[in-house]
């Protein structure tokens, strides 16, 4: 899979724009659609989409095998906190320390295909706005290589204790956060927690995004008559709690989010330490929200990651294709419904533009070694990203088997190494 006058990504020094990326073909790549075609990219977008073979010449990436995919987005990350399952003791919470494991954890994201990704992170207590100044800094750091935006999210908001909170959240708004947060599960007044987050992003014109795990639908109901009509939008999630309700309640809770606007990034692969209850967790297994109930509703649902190898999921992988892959073999969707949360509605969710593989659209791309999306979600192995027009991640596999006669008669697929000198696929 050569690529041809492509030069290594040189991250951006603090304040200076990323460097326009040069022309770049995709040549023979694979559309969902079955179609095989070439695409130009250019000026970070898409240039032209044509028959395979008729985009020459310039520099060119031979994506044969590959399906070319719109790039998803990770809606729903804990970066901070992120592979420290194997700390013993506290976690290190320095601002370097938090720093590396962003930046760590966002490429690690980024290899799996998300170009973009929002990330919320504990602000208040003994650690003030610190973790969220390092986040902020490792999303300057990745300029050029995706997108980090970061959620600012207080513990506790209301009374005398929810004081600092409110302060800090304010302060994060001048700081950059692009999105305010909250819990209001932990707060002794859930209901004004909310109120509190959605009036201060009403005030400063930010997107909301709620940790909940929806388990009260007096609750609920509540926070989507407040939610309605705010721009520029809400999300909460992950709502497993919705999926423990009686279906007529949870259909009547949908119906509300639905008519108030209200998006669900639910979290297929586990929970996140954001909805802990405390003397509860360890007690009944992590749900995901019921996906085909919200979706009928006319709920937006997005799908996330989640923990990503800390205390909560210690294998967390933080792959969207595979949380678009459980939501196809567990939660009842097509495979084009269990891809659309993890990109589409995931983009959307985030404020993104629209990505299609067509003339006009950002460049923000993912190519998966297959023939089908439900090939691709079963076995993605290979990838290439591209972000802006740029490949800026590749995962390579190499499948293998050895010289016998059961290998040959079966003719078992496989990806063979070059003869030489040439990439493995």
């Amino acid at each position: 899979m050569p690529e041809s006058q492509q030069q290594p990504h040189q991250p951006p020094r603090n304040g200076d724009a990323p460097p326009e990326p040069a022309a770049l073909v995709l040549g023979g790549a694979r559309l969902a659609d079955g179609r095989t075609v070439d695409v130009r990219l250019s000026g970070g977008r898409i240039e032209a989409v044509g028959t395979a073979g008729s985009l020459v010449p310039g520099p060119r990436l031979d994506l044969d095998g590959y399906l070319l995919l719109p790039a998803p987005a990770e809606p729903h990350a804990h970066c901070d906190t992120a592979l420290t399952a194997d700390v013993a003791g506290p976690v290190p919470c320095a601002p370097g320390d938090v720093q590396r494991r962003t930046v760590e954890a966002a490429l690690l994201q980024l290899g799996h295909g998300a170009t973009a990704l929002r990330t919320h992170v504990r602000v208040g207590g003994v650690h003030g706005l610190r973790s969220l100044e390092a986040v902020l800094e490792a999303g300057r750091t990745l300029r050029g290589l995706m997108e980090v935006s970061a959620v600012a999210v207080p513990r506790v908001l209301t009374g005398t204790a929810g004081a600092d909170g409110l302060a800090m959240l304010r302060d994060a708004v001048g700081m950059g956060a692009a999105v305010l947060g909250g819990c209001p599960d932990l707060d002794p007044d859930p209901t004004g927690h909310a109120e509190a987050v959605l009036d201060l992003a009403a005030r400063h014109g930010c997107a909301v995004d709620l940790h909940t795990d929806g388990d009260d639908p007096a609750r609920l109901a509540r926070f989507a008559a407040m939610a309605g009509g705010l721009r520029p939008g809400v999300t909460i999630g992950p709502c497993g709690g919705l999926s423990r309700l009686p279906g007529t309640i949870a259909g009547r809770i949908a119906e509300r989010l639905a008519a108030a606007g209200v998006t669900v990034v639910c979290l297929p692969q586990g929970d996140c330490a954001a909805v802990e209850h405390q003397g509860v967790r360890g007690a009944r297994a992590c749900a995901c929200a019921p996906v085909r109930l919200l979706r009928a509703a006319g709920v937006r649902v997005a799908a996330g990651s989640g923990a990503l190898r800390d205390a909560v999921n210690p294998v967390g992988r933080g792959d969207p294709l595979e949380a678009a892959f459980l939501l196809a073999s567990r939660g009842g969707l097509r495979p084009e419904e269990a891809y659309e949360a993890v990109c589409e509605r995931a983009r959307a969710a985030m404020g993104l533009a629209e990505v299609r593989v067509e003339a006009g659209f950002p460049a923000e791309l993912l190519a998966v070694r297959g023939d089908g999306l439900a090939g691709a979600l079963s076995l993605a192995y290979s990838r290439v990203v591209v972000h802006r027009g740029r490949v800026v991640a590749r995962t390579s596999a190499v499948r293998e088997y050895c010289d016998s006669a059961a290998a040959v008669a079966l003719d078992l697929p496989r990806q063979a190494r070059p003869p030489s000198g040439g990439e493995q696929q």
